[in-house]
């Protein structure tokens, strides 16, 4: 009988959550070289601005900043280019028919380790108003100010 482990989260992007309603959340995988692996597992890496885009059929992450791996050798390492996601032809075309369609945009949410290959977890998200803000901290200083009274 196995154990299984819970994946370990590398990143997180929180600017995700603040900036879109997220839904349909899943997990894909990602092309990466030897150097960008350790650059990542040493929590290396930043979402600023990173998105998907769809290309002939293929799912690519745009904007995702690797930080280069110092010990990486003579290959040179581009930060910010784009990788390809490993997904299934359906997801693809059903997230590509959503973001033409309705003008949804899809962001990576959380990088983690899963059986030992790095995954990403992409999420549909529909770009928050300003009262949109407003309303979500509005709702958390009324659920902290509960949290107190309770304690």
């Amino acid at each position: 009988m196995s154990q299984k482990t819970p994946p370990s989260t590398v990143a997180l992007n929180k600017k995700a959550r603040h900036l879109y309603e997220l839904s349909e959340f899943t997990e894909a995988g990602i092309v990466l070289t030897g150097p960008e692996v350790k650059s990542i597992r040493a929590g290396k890496v930043n979402f600023i601005d990173s998105y998907v885009d769809f290309r002939q059929g293929e799912a690519w992450l745009v904007s995702l900043h690797i930080a280069p791996y110092a010990n990486a050798g003579y290959v040179s390492q581009e930060p910010d280019r784009a990788r390809k996601l490993l997904l299934h032809e359906r997801e693809i075309s059903k997230f590509a028919g959503l973001v033409a369609q309705q003008g949804l945009t899809v962001v990576p949410v959380r990088l983690y380790f899963k059986r030992g290959k790095i995954k990403v977890e992409i999420a549909l998200g529909k770009g928050k108003k300003l009262h949109d803000h407003r309303e979500t901290l509005k709702r958390r200083a009324e659920e902290r100010d509960m949290a107190r009274e309770l304690s």
